[in-house]
């Protein structure tokens, strides 16, 4: 193997550790252990600094213009090749858990590569709005959190901001 295929296993390490010591907390906080969920969330910070150092040596990361393009594309590739295969095999194997994860997924990358086109194509104007994410399903709308999730269901009051 190469250096950067080892910067792209690494950095898909890193990022996953990131993804899975956030959830860690979450359930420490849950279970009330609230030091040992700062130490999950420590860690996740420190793998997030070794995933874009990682990302940042390989030349991943470009101008806004072409990370958009990149973006775009990733989130293409994601909705009509990889998430409709794992639906397939997830309704085949009768997993319905699975079936459900995937397919919101699936909804939800479509919507980011319509957004992503269009801060692309209005990229340079510099117009301000607000994102909201669905906690449940990761549904994201700009301007305002909808009355119902149209992705899950969830009501309005699941979504929060990000700043």
């Amino acid at each position: 193997m190469s250096s950067i295929d080892n910067l792209k296993e690494a950095f898909a390490g890193e990022s996953q550790a990131n993804r899975k010591y956030l959830a860690f907390a979450k359930k420490a906080d849950e279970e009330g252990f609230k030091q040992i969920a700062k130490l999950f969330r420590a860690a996740a910070a420190a793998e997030t600094v070794h995933a874009h150092n990682h990302l940042d040596v390989m030349g991943g990361i470009k101008s806004t213009k072409e990370n958009l393009e990149g973006a775009i594309s990733g989130e293409k590739e994601e909705f009509e090749v990889m998430y409709p295969g794992f639906i397939e095999e997830a309704k085949a194997e009768k997993n319905d858990r699975a079936v459900w994860t995937f397919d919101v997924a699936n909804q939800v990358e479509e919507i980011h590569a319509g957004l992503y086109q269009k801060a692309l194509d209005s990229i340079g104007e510099n117009k301000e709005t607000d994102y909201y994410v669905c906690k449940y399903c990761g549904n994201t709308v700009e301007g305002g959190a909808p009355d119902k999730c149209p992705v899950c269901g969830a009501p309005k009051s699941e979504f929060f901001r990000v700043d």
